[in-house]
């Protein structure tokens, strides 16, 4: 007996060790709480990024698309106006808001003005804008580049672009981007990066309505573009 309470004494005191001191899982994970904010804001970062660079890409993608449409023009400048006239016009509607161009130019009048005349002037306006562009992109050289900086003008984005020319300096064409119905579309063109081409036609429109009203304006735009179209865009 005195021998069992021996080893049991022995003993004892190790069993007695293990169990007063556990290894307890660890519960307070406060330690890793600067790695998943660390790893959190690196991926919202990310996330941002991405998105901006989804939005600019947005506002500039049909500015890409028309100057590819204008690179082709100038290859294709010895066939047929019409024909190069068909191909260009679908690429012109998706880069321009026309009908919104079209009431920014003739302003607070635009209201007064039956709506067969609306139609009417609208459509002769869209033959116009696309019969411009094939009448001046007819057989150059001319390449298009789109500068990297976009700027802001209150909701608006301004996609900056160059005309290159194999002689002379670029010709700087920035475009003022609105987002509405059908995307980013261009509401206006800055010639020279400042000159607005909406302000110009604003002068001349508004010089056709007020001496004949929406038929003077119609007709005189329609004259433009046939003369264009009769000289096949040379």
């Amino acid at each position: 007996m005195s021998v069992m309470k021996a080893k049991l004494s022995t003993v004892a005191p190790s069993i007695r060790f293990r169990w007063a001191n556990p290894v307890l899982p660890v519960t307070d994970k406060s330690f890793l709480v600067p790695f998943f904010k660390k790893e959190l804001l690196t991926s919202l970062l990310c996330l941002a990024l991405s998105c901006m660079a989804g939005h600019a890409y947005a506002q500039s993608a049909p500015i890409e698309a028309l100057d590819k449409g204008l690179a082709q023009a100038e290859k294709t400048g010895s066939e047929p106006f019409q024909k190069r006239f068909d191909a260009l016009a679908p690429v012109v509607d998706q880069a321009f808001n026309l009908p919104q161009i079209l009431q920014t130019i003739v302003g607070l009048r635009w209201s007064q003005i039956p709506a067969d005349q609306q139609a009417k002037l609208l459509a002769v306006f869209r033959a116009f804008t696309v019969a411009t562009y094939v009448s001046n992109f007819n057989g150059g050289n001319a390449t298009f580049r789109i500068l990297p900086e976009t700027r802001a003008v209150g909701n608006d984005k301004i996609v900056q672009t160059e005309i290159v020319q194999p002689q002379g300096d670029p010709v700087r064409i920035d475009y003022v981007m609105r987002q509405g119905a059908n995307g980013w579309q261009a509401v206006d063109v800055l010639q020279q990066g400042t000159i607005s081409q909406a302000a110009v036609q604003r002068s001349d429109f508004r010089s056709l309505l007020n001496d004949g009203g929406a038929p003077k304006l119609i007709a005189s735009l329609q004259q433009k573009v046939d003369a264009m179209s009769a000289g096949g865009g040379k």
